[in-house]
């Protein structure tokens, strides 16, 4: 990912945040010299080196997968936060952007089966469930016979990062008046992520 020096994101943990919250990724690979993507929910873990892991599964008819015990090179693309950036907004004529948060992760991708393979969905389903349902569902509540059906329908990967990529454009270019005045604006909008974008940028140390 092309990142200019002033919009590189080197704090992990912010990394990590947004890895966290904007979950649902881009997962690419090369298949038959040609870029395939698939968009899926990932969950970040951490083995006892401290290495980073990407756990998720795919359809078994997805011809990704067919790629995967062939080439294992991936990039994971994770989307935060962003929304347009409009010159009316600074205290000189220019042109307009967009200002944004995302991550890019590089490794090697494995395929996981078996019991390691329900325990990981055991997990991501509790994970979604706690935080968006009502009354949760537990996984042991699925009927073995959809279980069995669905999980021939699946199949289980891990990712071992090996590089992070991650960029927070949110106009560290622009002078003080001018990086004011676009947060005001954008807290009065209502589109994109206008006012999350204008929180970002409220943090950063001018």
């Amino acid at each position: 990912m092309y990142i200019p020096p002033h919009f590189k994101e080197e704090d992990i943990n912010e990394i990590e945040l947004l890895i966290r919250e904007f979950s649902f990724a881009t997962l690419v690979s090369i298949k038959d010299n040609i870029p395939w993507a698939t968009h899926i929910p990932l969950e970040l873990i951490t083995n006892k080196g401290a290495q980073w892991i990407l756990q998720g599964h795919i359809a078994r008819a997805n011809p990704q997968r067919e790629n995967f015990e062939t080439n294992n090179d991936v990039l994971v693309i994770f989307m935060g936060p962003h929304t347009y950036i409009s010159p009316s907004w600074y205290n000189h004529k220019n042109v307009p952007t967009w200002n944004y948060k995302a991550v890019h992760l590089y490794g090697k991708v494995s395929l996981v089966e078996g019991e390691k393979l329900e325990e990981m969905l055991r997990k991501l389903m509790a994970h979604y469930e706690n935080a968006h349902a009502e009354k949760p569902q537990g996984y042991d509540e699925i009927s073995p016979r959809t279980l069995e059906k669905d999980l021939r329908g699946i199949v289980g990967f891990e990712i071992k990062v090996e590089r992070i990529e991650a960029a927070s454009k949110l106009s560290q270019n622009r002078d003080t008046e001018s990086h004011q005045s676009i947060i005001e604006q954008l807290k009065k909008m209502d589109a994109y992520d206008a006012k999350r974008i204008a929180e970002e940028m409220k943090k950063l140390k001018r």
